[in-house]
């Protein structure tokens, strides 16, 4: 479940960064790509947790 998350939030985030940029927007671009990082940081820490 905890990976489901993490998944839809990248996907949100690369979602943002696509129309970011097809907006000329950097704001929602940096949001994205805030998004994106913050779901593998999510991810690893996740997975440090279980080891």
């Amino acid at each position: 479940m905890t990976y489901l998350f993490a998944v839809l939030a990248a996907a949100l985030g690369v979602a943002a960064v696509v129309h970011g940029g097809a907006d000329d927007s950097p704001g929602l671009q940096l949001i994205g790509v805030v998004l994106v990082v913050g779901a593998i940081a999510f991810v690893v820490r996740a997975a440090r947790r279980r080891s």
